[in-house]
């Protein structure tokens, strides 16, 4: 579990470095981002995916990035220290999350 929050940790601390409009203070704020990122994940993230599966299946799954930018922007929202300007910064954020988070954990 904290193996797989650092990997995301480091993922998040990337995507701000790599895209413009992601912005992190301190890397405790890195950590505290990564474990409100996972709990949004877990929590929310399903429910907000059935609401919006009939979008999903007509943007043939597209949407999903930017409902994965959605949580991204959420989890920034509760995060003091974490900034995301734009759902553009933050779809193209978390490709970098999900592309960084995949090759670090072995595509699990």
């Amino acid at each position: 579990m904290l193996i797989k929050l650092m990997i995301t940790m480091f993922a998040i601390w990337f995507a701000a470095w790599l895209v413009p409009g992601i912005a992190i203070n301190t890397p405790a704020t890195g950590f505290v981002a990564a474990l409100i990122l996972g709990l949004i994940n877990i929590l929310i993230k399903p429910i907000f995916t059935i609401l919006t599966l009939p979008l999903t299946i007509l943007t043939l799954g597209l949407f999903l990035l930017v409902l994965n930018g959605l949580m991204l922007m959420l989890a920034a929202y509760f995060v003091p220290g974490f900034y995301v300007s734009s759902l553009m910064a933050a779809i193209f954020g978390s490709i970098v999350i999900s592309f960084v988070t995949s090759l670090l954990s072995g595509g699990k």
